[in-house]
């Protein structure tokens, strides 16, 4: 008697599960939202924006470094330069500065710059690689690596 009562059970529970199963099968075979074309108005937009977010990241950050780190070669009209920089620490540094034909010796620290010593004769600073400018630099190291001569 329990053999029978099993199988049953068993039929009518396959019965039962089998609509289930339908119902299951037939959400999958639902097709699904079609994906927008990579040409569409919207795509479009969205990498136009993308795009203008970087361009605009790029100009910030060039006026931040410009900003921030001072840039400006040779300030005011030239006659301001750093000759040499030398660091002290972690973030002391002294520095060798030429204004206009005096040339100072400063003490540069977080919240301070204090002058060292005025020079009665200035130094002689024979123009070092670091002083020539960038083009300059570039155009060295693309003849060094042809084997042409630098000078």
């Amino acid at each position: 008697m329990k053999i029978l009562e099993k199988r049953l059970f068993l039929s009518l529970s396959l019965l039962l599960w089998q609509p289930l199963s339908w119902a299951a099968e037939g959400d999958l075979k639902t097709p699904a939202a079609a994906p927008p074309s990579p040409l569409g108005g919207e795509t479009i937009f969205q990498v136009l924006m993308g795009l203008a977010l970087v361009l605009v990241a790029v100009v910030f950050c060039a006026w931040l470094m410009r900003r921030l780190l001072r840039m400006q070669p040779g300030g005011a009209d030239g006659q301001l330069r750093i000759l040499a920089a030398l660091s002290m620490g972690t973030r002391e540094r002294v520095v060798l500065l030429e204004v206009g034909d005096t040339q100072l010796l400063l003490g540069i620290a977080p919240g301070r710059i204090q002058t060292l010593h005025v020079l009665e004769q200035p130094i002689e600073m024979a123009e070092t690689r670091a002083h020539q400018g960038f083009p300059r630099q570039l155009s060295d190291a693309i003849n060094k690596m042809r084997g042409q001569d630098v000078g």
